[in-house]
């Protein structure tokens, strides 16, 4: 979600600019991305950071969030070729799932309390990098799926071990994490575009194709 289907920015970012907490947020990114905290130590910081986040304020980050253009129209043709999309993030699932709507078939979020937080934030609910993997790794055993069915998207370094783990994959306005590990690349603003691209890696499937229908991570 954070880069692939938000252009150019995170789930964090729009949180915190629509909650007056953006320099903090950003300071906490940028420990983040020295090392200094890993996943569960960084969602640790925002649900500290965020004790007086409302519903409101996090529909009104959704609302405004700079998407990639076209999600609704992929998502229907992705179900009408009988086929499932899913969404894995590490960010809150009280943001990511507010993609369903839109035509997701699932959203695989990072679990936090509701807003405005009034229970502890549980470390093991907060997904990690292999989590994608092992999350992809379910869902191909609970929908009966090959891994050559399913195609990823991603943008950068949390998404490396998932595209390690699948040949069919998609850099979508990606860094550098993911050179040299991505299928294909796509950049721009339009989610139709990156799935036009994302197609060519399964020719020949139709809505009547035999056999289980593809995944789109």
């Amino acid at each position: 979600m954070d880069g692939t289907l938000l252009h150019g920015t995170t789930a964090g970012l729009e949180i915190a600019r629509r909650s007056g907490t953006l320099a903090e947020l950003v300071a906490l990114e940028s420990r983040f991305a020295a090392g200094e905290l890993d996943t569960r130590g960084f969602a640790a910081a925002i649900h500290a950071l965020w004790t007086g986040l409302t519903p409101a304020v996090v529909a009104a980050a959704f609302a405004a969030a700079p998407w990639l253009s076209g999600i609704p129209e992929v998502c229907a043709d992705i179900r009408r070729r009988g086929e499932r999309s899913v969404v894995i993030t590490m960010s809150p699932d009280f943001f990511a799932r507010l993609l369903l709507p839109l035509g997701f078939d699932e959203v695989v979020a990072s679990r936090f309390p509701e807003p405005p937080f009034a229970a502890p934030l549980d470390p093991a609910h907060i997904l990690t990098p292999r989590d994608k993997v092992r999350v992809v790794e379910e869902l191909r055993a609970r929908h009966g799926l090959s891994a050559e069915q399913c195609v990823a998207y991603g943008d950068s370094r949390s998404d490396a071990p998932l595209f390690r783990s699948l040949r069919h994959t998609v850099a979508v306005n990606a860094d550098e994490h993911l050179a040299g590990l991505a299928a294909l690349s796509y950049r721009g603003p339009s989610l139709t575009e990156a799935y036009a691209v994302a197609r060519t890696l399964l020719p020949g499937r139709d809505a009547s194709a035999a056999g289980a229908p593809p995944a789109h991570p």
